[in-house]
């Protein structure tokens, strides 16, 4: 086995692994994990998963793929579209990713199985759902035994949930930093004192968490420790109950009323979308990432077409709101996503590969870059090309929106510091993106100072 064929995040588990193979994506099935697979897949728990979208399907593939001689089975995974990860969720994905692996637990248990693990990485969102990834994820229930994954469900899940509800949404970024999940010690000293209050939270943090303290440094046998077939349930719903009574209302956030407070009038946001759709058409993508986009306006405008779209905001509420919208209507072709630009989702875990950079994972054949350009080298000060060449390592074709200094949305952004961009001109951003690019078209969008271009990368 060499071990570049190994997907970084599957290495752990001594059930199985993911691997790469010409282009394609296989799981192996370890000898060792043999009666585990056999129940999972005798008792029809994996096709009640499977038909509920609760569970990523699998083929067979033959043992002429293995890996290592202790191979069971050879699977090909349905191919997930784009690799998420729980800090670039909002907090409603979050929640929903909770629900679903408690739903996933207590269908597995009228099997025989429990879940072994419950980590928030392997959820990912398909089709506007949360789906688990992981096949190997599921063990025979033995009777009397308790629930494994206890303390990493509340660290992966509740703790954050409870941080983002009662504390700072920005918390869950908290992720990036702990791999397994935010230590309960450190969820329950930053929650308020009022989440005392709340017995789901008094028992499954608070308590939680000083009972890890006391019996940190004692050796506890946990075969030895029973609990009830009753017990076990009650645990999943108090668990359940918990994740649903937590809320986050999307207001008071810098871009969250952005569409409520544009300078564009309802003529000038028609023409731009008629714009949008015209480029779309004419660079027909297959994967397009929108790039600062708010609540989705134009990305839907994409996904609409069924174009699979990324959404990306740095902005926690508009996320929250573009999820909402894509739940409430169904969409299944637009993911939402929190992003910083300038502090894209980097690799973590061991030798930083565990969890995949933003740029090391799916690229897009097209981005959308609308009413972005000026945050980027107003806000941060990043000069044109250092923004075009970023562009040009991502992508093929560039939907692009200059917006001018004399701007009401730039003025804003100037009222508050010295203009220190002389170089801040459409002729100098034209310039400057010709490098990398080739313009194919430019227009003016009605009723505004603001132009649309249409990029090809330069070979």
């Amino acid at each position: 086995m060499t071990a570049d064929d190994i997907i970084p995040s599957s290495f752990r588990d001594p059930s199985g692994f993911v691997f790469c193979q010409q282009g394609s994506i296989y799981r192996q099935v370890n000898t060792v994990y043999r009666e585990n697979y056999d129940h999972l897949m005798e008792s029809g728990l994996y096709e009640s998963l499977v038909s509920a979208g609760l569970l990523v399907p699998h083929q067979q593939a033959g043992l002429e793929y293995a890996k290592s001689d202790d191979a069971y089975k050879v699977l090909k995974p349905e191919v997930i579209p784009f690799i998420s990860y729980p800090y670039e969720w909002c907090f409603s994905q979050f929640k929903d990713a909770a629900l679903a692996t408690l739903k996933i637990q207590k269908i597995a248990f009228r099997s025989g199985m429990t879940l072994k693990d419950s980590s928030a990485y392997n959820i990912q969102f398909v089709k506007g759902k949360p789906i688990l990834i992981d096949l190997l994820s599921f063990d025979k229930y033995r009777e009397g035994q308790l629930w494994i994954p206890y303390r990493q469900f509340c660290q992966h899940f509740l703790g954050p949930l409870a941080l983002m509800s009662y504390k700072d949404i920005r918390l869950s970024q908290l992720l990036r930093i702990f791999l397994d999940g935010v230590p309960l010690d450190l969820t329950s000293a930053l929650l308020p004192l009022r989440t005392r209050l709340r017995f789901s939270l008094l028992a499954h943090i608070h308590v939680h968490a000083k009972s890890q303290t006391h019996y940190a440094h004692k050796t506890i046998r946990t075969r030895e420790r029973k609990i009830s077939h009753l017990s076990f349930l009650g645990l999943i719903d108090s668990l359940e109950s918990a994740v649903k009574k937590l809320r986050w209302q999307p207001k008071g956030t810098e871009w969250a009323e952005y569409y409520d407070e544009t300078n564009y009038s309802a003529d000038a946001m028609e023409h731009k979308k008629e714009l949008v759709a015209d480029f779309l058409n004419r660079v027909n993508p297959t994967f397009l990432w929108d790039l600062g986009a708010n609540t989705g306006v134009f990305s839907r405008v994409a996904a609409d077409r069924g174009i699979p779209t990324i959404s990306f905001d740095i902005d926690p509420a508009a996320i929250e709101r573009n999820y909402l919208e894509c739940r409430e209507k169904g969409q299944t072709d637009l993911l939402p996503l929190l992003l910083d630009l300038t502090n894209p989702s980097p690799g973590i875990g061991w030798a930083n590969q565990e969890r995949m950079p933003l740029f090391q994972r799916r690229s897009p054949d097209t981005i959308l870059a609308l009413a972005l350009i000026h945050h980027l080298a107003i806000s941060n000060n990043l000069p044109f090309n250092k923004i075009a060449e970023l562009f040009r390592g991502i992508c093929d074709s560039l939907i692009i929106e200059f917006v001018p200094k004399n701007d009401s949305q730039v003025e804003r952004l100037l009222s508050t510091r010295e203009d220190i961009f002389p170089d801040y001109t459409q002729s100098a951003f034209e310039e400057t993106f010709g490098r990398y690019f080739s313009i194919k078209n430019c227009e003016k969008i009605r009723n505004t100072e603001r132009t649309l271009f249409l990029m090809q990368k330069r070979t």
